[in-house]
């Protein structure tokens, strides 16, 4: 039996502890918003049986509901930001309606726009052997998609593949995390005022609802969360052969070239390392730069990150670590690399923060290769720096490891940033910035290797929800076609097209 998957892992290390709730209250909105389990099957039953008797919904009630989604999510704006606070302790406002409200409604927009064109037999050329017939492919829904979201975005990282199911004609089960008790309430309410379970149906629970839910013959199950979890939820989902797509995480590495300017630098992996309080699958875990820069990398980023935020005790736009576990794993980090002899620079004074849950930027200079700092995604602002001796070295460095979710290269060397491009492999990259390739819409997202499988947004999302169905139309004609003059009893004229086909 798999390991019950569960959401509320996603994105943090794989040997985290499950942590009690915060508190009383917390404990009791957890258990209100709580599917029962045998709810999963019934409802997975109801939209199997819509589909049965519905079809495939047209080019107009699919973009009537990623309207409605669209509007959901702007008319809750202000309570989903309020729900986060809730949720996180501290979570910036400004970074949730970049990433849950403008980053969510900017993708169902590019979709709902899209829409006609993906939606379009696609043409697929074909030889002169099988003349006059011609062949299509048609994007076709795969049925019931079951999604499971994070913690970390749960209003974005729930949304927008639920939206893309939606676009691809499905019917769509989202299990959400219990770790954000507020914004998954929420959700639910809004969202079932708006959708027939039938259509859409959310739920929320721990690992008995996460096992449960992944074990569902689903047509299509998308998940975001820990390499860890992702490994259960797979093996879960081989049972009944359900298709993945895996959005998991790992120690997505900086290359600092040797000529770029290290405040410029520092000034974007900064941005990126504390955006969310860390808490990204795509934030730069650790920063490789020139032997000897280490130090001056080290103080330029302090530096950029007291710049940015001047305090971080009642700062509301410096997010809390989720829970007391996460905060006390990231606090551990850095006392395990700091008892091996590294050196820590921080941001921050040693007990800046407590309160809230909030690490300042501590950055650790040249740790061990066996520091756990060096082994586990850290999801928080805490940032190794190592020396690399040339750009090979740097390169075998990044390869030496489990193909990272996403890869950042700071250099103004065309030469330099195409043998990095051609030499490493990684779910994705952005040059002389972080984390932006996830913000194009028309760009593909997803892993490889261990940070994950499959990939969506823009129309890669669109066809990872959809069957691509070939078809090959034969036209009527006088006479035998091509294929039909090779049907038996073989004639001269097979062996004489067999002879034509080997060299043409």
């Amino acid at each position: 039996m798999a390991t019950a998957p569960t959401n509320s892992a996603s994105k943090a290390s794989s040997t985290q502890q499950r942590p009690s709730p915060v508190n009383d209250a917390a404990s009791e909105l957890i258990a209100q918003i709580t599917t029962p389990v045998r709810e999963l099957s019934e409802v997975f039953a109801a939209q199997s049986e819509a589909i049965a008797r519905d079809g495939a919904p047209t080019l107009e009630e699919r973009r009537r509901h990623l309207r409605t989604l669209e509007q959901v999510v702007m008319r809750n704006r202000l309570a989903l930001a309020t729900a986060a606070v809730e949720d996180f302790g501290t979570k910036s406002s400004v970074e949730t309606e970049i990433s849950e409200i403008v980053g969510t409604v900017s993708t169902i927009r590019y979709m709902r726009h899209n829409l006609r064109r993906w939606m379009k037999p696609r043409r697929r050329s074909t030889s002169i052997w099988f003349a006059p017939g011609k062949g299509r492919v048609l994007a076709q829904p795969k049925g019931v998609v079951g999604v499971i979201s994070p913690w970390n975005f749960p209003v974005h990282l729930s949304i927008v593949p639920m939206a893309t199911a939606l676009a691809a004609g499905n019917r769509v089960m989202v299990k959400m995390s219990e770790y954000t008790p507020s914004t998954t309430r929420l959700l639910m309410r809004v969202l079932r005022e708006e959708f027939d379970r039938d259509t859409l149906h959310i739920s929320s629970g721990g690992p008995d609802v996460g096992g449960a839910f992944a074990q569902l013959p689903f047509g299509h199950l998308f998940f975001t969360g820990s390499t860890g979890v992702g490994k259960s939820v797979a093996a879960a989902a081989a049972k009944n052969l359900t298709p993945v797509t895996l959005e998991l995480g790992g120690k997505s590495p900086v290359i600092v070239d040797r000529h770029f300017p290290a405040e410029a630098a520092a000034r974007s992996i900064v941005w990126g390392k504390l955006y969310n309080g860390g808490q990204v699958c795509i934030a730069p875990d650790y920063v490789l730069v020139p032997e000897g820069h280490e130090h001056e990398f080290a103080d330029a980023a302090t530096r950029v990150a007291r710049e940015l935020y001047p305090d971080i005790e009642g700062n509301p736009d410096y997010t809390s670590a989720i829970h007391d576990a996460h905060y006390a794993r990231l606090v551990g980090l850095i006392e395990d690399a700091q008892t091996r002899g590294a050196k820590i620079v921080s941001a921050g004074g040693p007990d800046e923060g407590v309160a809230e849950r909030k690490v300042p930027l501590s950055v650790i200079v040249n740790p061990e290769s066996d520091a756990r700092v060096m082994g586990e995604e850290i999801f928080g602002p805490v940032l190794p720096v190592i020396g690399y001796r040339d750009l090979d070295d740097a390169i075998r460095y990044v390869n030496g490891r489990p193909r990272p979710l996403a890869l950042y290269l700071f250099t103004n060397e065309e030469a330099h940033r195409d043998a990095v491009l051609s030499r490493t492999t990684s779910g994705g990259v952005t040059v002389n910035d972080t984390m932006v390739h996830y913000l194009v819409n028309d760009l593909p997202f997803g892993g490889v290797g261990a940070s994950g499988m499959g990939s969506y947004h823009g129309r890669e999302g669109f066809d990872t929800f959809s069957h691509l169905k070939p078809v090959f139309f034969q036209r009527p004609v006088a006479g035998r076609t091509g294929v039909q003059m090779l049907y038996p009893p073989y004639q001269p004229v097979a062996k004489l097209i067999l002879r034509m086909m080997r060299w043409i």
